[in-house]
C-alpha cells in the first residue's frame, strides 16, 4: 500500500504534467509601492487601505504646497495648515492598518521581475505588484533673490488656492510675457483689478508673436482691464510686509508686500505677486522606471491615469491631467486606487480560476490515468480515503 509520504509526492508528480496558462501573482511584501506623502499619495494610500490592500507610501518630506500658510478651496479642510492636513490623513489612514509610512526618500525603484517592482532605501529593498507616483513636481524660479523666499506667502501660482486672502489688492504678475495672459484672465475682475506684469525683459518681438497666436484679443484685454506692463530686469524682490503677522482672520485678508528692485535702481511696490513659471518632476523615479513624459508630466491619459508601463500610474501635479490643486490631487490618487486594486483583484480571480481549472483537469483526467498507469487501482482506495477527510 502507499504511505501519505509517497501519496503526496506523486500528487505533486501528477500536477506539474498538467498544461497550465501562467498567471503571474508573485509573492512581495507589500501590494502597492506608493511614492509621495501629498495629498495625493495619501488618497491612494486612503482608497486602498480602506479594500485592505498592504501598500507601502514613501515620504521624501518635500511638497510643492509646503511654503503657503494654509491651504484653500478644499471641502472639509478649507484655510488648514498643510502640515496638519498631512498629520491628520495620516491618523485617519492608520486606522485600518493597511499603510505603513516610511518618510525617507527612494534612491532607487525598478522593475525587478514578472509583476515585481522594487523600492530602494538606504540597504533596505521594499517589493509590491504594483506602483503609484504621486512623485509630484517644483515650481523653475528664476535666480531672482527675495522669490523664493516669498513663494507660497504673498508670492503664488493659484488664484483658486491663495488668490482670495489677497484679494482687491495691488498685483504683479512675474513670468514670461507670452504667457500673462491666463493670470489676467483668472485675477480680473472679480480679484484683482489693478494688475501689472513685470515681464523681466521678456516682452520680446518673440513673445509678442506667441501672445498674438495664442489669444489675438490680447492687447484689446490689456487696455480694458487698464493691466500695465514694465519690462526692466528684475534686480530683488524684498518684502517689506509679512502678511502672516498683519492680517485679518475675521475675512481672511493677508496684507503682504514686497518691493521689487531693477537693474536701473529704480524700484516700484506691489501688495502680492501670481507667478507664471514652468514646473519640472520633482523625482527622477519615474525616469528610473521608463514613464513616458507629455511635455514635462507623466504621461496618464490611459484609462485609470495608467502609465505606459505597466503597473505603474501616475497622479498629483505630477501627472498630465493639468489640472495642480488638491482637489484634484486627491481625485487622482482615489481614482488610480480604485483601478489598481480592481487590476490585482483580476489577477487573482484569474489565478485562483487557474487553480479550480487545474484541479478540475487533475481530478477527471491526468491523476485516474496516470496513477492506474503507474500504481494500479489500490491507489483508488487511498484516494477515496483522503478525499472524505
Amino acid at each position: 500500500m502507499i504511505s501519505v509520504g509517497n501519496w503526496a509526492t506523486l500528487f505533486c508528480a501528477l500536477l506539474s504534467t498538467v498544461p497550465v496558462r501562467a498567471v503571474d501573482v508573485p509573492q512581495t511584501s507589500h501590494d502597492v509601492i506608493i511614492i509621495g506623502g501629498g495629498p495625493s499619495g495619501l488618497s491612494a494610500a486612503s482608497a486602498l487601505s480602506r479594500v485592505l490592500r498592504r501598500s507601502v507610501l514613501f515620504d521624501s518630506g518635500e511638497y510643492r504646497n509646503n511654503p503657503t500658510r494654509h491651504m484653500h478651496d478644499v471641502i472639509g479642510n478649507d484655510d488648514v495648515v498643510p502640515a496638519t492636513f498631512r498629520q491628520t490623513a495620516r491618523k485617519q489612514i492608520a486606522f485600518y492598518n493597511s499603510t505603513t509610512f516610511i518618510d525617507l526618500k527612494v534612491t532607487k525603484l525598478e522593475k525587478v521581475g514578472e509583476n515585481i517592482f522594487q523600492a530602494t532605501v538606504g540597504d533596505q529593498q521594499f517589493t509590491a505588484r504594483k506602483v503609484i507616483l504621486g512623485s509630484g513636481v517644483k515650481d523653475d524660479l528664476p535666480d531672482v533673490p527675495g522669490l523664493q523666499e516669498g513663494f507660497g506667502k504673498g508670492i503664488f501660482w493659484c488664484p483658486w488656492c491663495d488668490g482670495f486672502e489677497h484679494r482687491n489688492q495691488s498685483m504683479g504678475i512675474l513670468g514670461n510675457f507670452s504667457e500673462t495672459y491666463g493670470a489676467v484672465r483668472e485675477l480680473h475682475p472679480t480679484l484683482n483689478k489693478d494688475i501689472r506684469i513685470y515681464a523681466n525683459g521678456t516682452n520680446t518681438t518673440e513673445q509678442i508673436a506667441i501672445l498674438d497666436q495664442n489669444h489675438p484679443n490680447w492687447r484689446k484685454v490689456y487696455e480694458a482691464y487698464n493691466v500695465t506692463i514694465n519690462n526692466k530686469p528684475i534686480l530683488n524682490i524684498t518684502r517689506i510686509q509679512d502678511g502672516g503677522e498683519v492680517n485679518d482672520p475675521t475675512i481672511r485678508m493677508e496684507f503682504d508686500q514686497f518691493q521689487i528692485y531693477f537693474t536701473d535702481n529704480s524700484s516700484e511696490v506691489r501688495d502680492t505677486f501670481i507667478t507664471n513659471y514652468a514646473t519640472s518632476q520633482r523625482s527622477n523615479l519615474p525616469a528610473q522606471l521608463g514613464v513616458e513624459m507629455l511635455g514635462s508630466k507623466m504621461n496618464t491619459l490611459r484609462k485609470g491615469l495608467r502609465t505606459n508601463v505597466p503597473g505603474v500610474w501616475g497622479i498629483g501635479d505630477a501627472n498630465s491631467d493639468n489640472s495642480t490643486n488638491v482637489p484634484h490631487a486627491m481625485s487622482s490618487g482615489k481614482s488610480a486606487a480604485v483601478y489598481c486594486h480592481v487590476e490585482m483583484a483580476q489577477e487573482e480571480l484569474d489565478r485562483d480560476a487557474e487553480l479550480e481549472k487545474r484541479t478540475v483537469e487533475f481530478d477527471e483526467d491526468a491523476f485516474h490515468k496516470s496513477a492506474e498507469e503507474q500504481m494500479g487501482n489500490e491507489i483508488q482506495d487511498l484516494y477515496k480515503r483522503l478525499s472524505r477527510r
